[in-house]
């Protein structure tokens, strides 16, 4: 039995799909189980489950021999460093007295040490705390999530713009969730020896550009690429519903991908590109409007 958290997001739902695909028992992990339904549809087991909720998640990892740890994101209006610091301590120590044989967890590219620059210094302690454990752990690195422009949709649509916090012609390593999730899949299929850190980002890098050019052709209209500048990161996102400690946070973690991008030797590519994902999305939703 694989237990897959986050099993109703975009990358769980994908890797519990891929392993139901090879015929694997899974448990998806979710707060609410209404979400899990096409899965179940497809053969799964669903726990109600909130992860923060120690005992509660060593129980349902009890039934597994494997799992996938995806941290889920914080509400932006609250203290997100805070409170998925929290939820991080509490999924390693539901691991404790679990039984399994080995995790899969998802972490970032640019995960750093550090304090008050978002996903990079919480997914860095995740790993960290990880090492520290004997079980065994694979890490996937996972570049900057396609699914992140799904929000653009709705301006691009209707104004004709995509508002990014890069500029331009920002070259950003990108990946769509069910490349994330096939990977994830995939690791926890291998065997147990077989552990460390992989980066996987799509069949090549896009910039912001790139991104209101797909969304262009998607949807037939011209689309502009709007970049905020550096100077109104924090005001932005707190136009957006942040916290002050998250748009400050989240403003940090920006500028170290604009400015220290990591760069693996051999990231190992998926096969979604930018374009097919963002016309996924636009077919998508023009078939939920009908």
């Amino acid at each position: 039995m694989h237990i897959i958290l986050g099993g109703t997001g975009h990358v769980g739902s994908a890797a519990a799909a891929t392993l139901l695909r090879h015929g694997e028992a899974v448990t998806v992990v979710t707060r609410d189980a209404g979400k899990a339904a096409h899965l179940v549809e497809q053969g799964a087991e669903v726990a109600e489950v909130d992860v923060r909720d120690v005992e509660a998640l060593r129980k349902v990892l009890k039934r597994g021999r494997r799992a996938f740890l995806l941290n889920p994101p914080a509400d932006p209006s609250t203290d997100t460093d805070t409170r998925e610091r929290e939820t991080v301590a509490a999924i390693t120590a539901a691991l404790e007295g679990s039984g399994l044989e080995k995790v899969v967890a998802e972490s970032a590219y640019g995960a750093q040490p550090g304090e008050g620059i978002g996903d990079l210094s919480v997914l860095y302690g995740l790993e960290q705390k990880l090492a520290a454990q004997a079980l065994p752990a694979s890490i996937i690195r996972a570049a900057y999530y396609m699914s992140n422009w799904d929000g653009a949709l709705e301006t691009a649509r209707r104004d004709g713009v995509v508002n990014s916090f890069f500029p331009a012609d920002f070259q950003l390593p990108m990946v769509a969730p069910r490349d994330l999730g096939e990977a994830a899949a995939r690791l926890l299929l291998e065997p147990v020896g077989q552990t460390g850190i992989h980066y996987v980002e799509g069949p090549r890098r896009y910039s912001c550009a790139d991104v209101a050019r797909a969304f262009a052709e998607a949807l037939g209209r011209d689309v502009r690429l709007v970049s905020t500048p550096r100077e109104r990161w924090v005001e932005a996102y707190r136009q957006l519903g942040f916290s002050e400690a998250a748009a400050k946070a989240y403003a940090r973690m920006t500028a170290a991908t604009l400015d220290e991008p990591e760069e693996p030797e051999r990231p190992e590519r998926g096969k979604i590109s930018l374009e097919n994902y963002i016309a996924a999305l636009v077919g998508k939703q023009s078939a939920l409007a009908m």
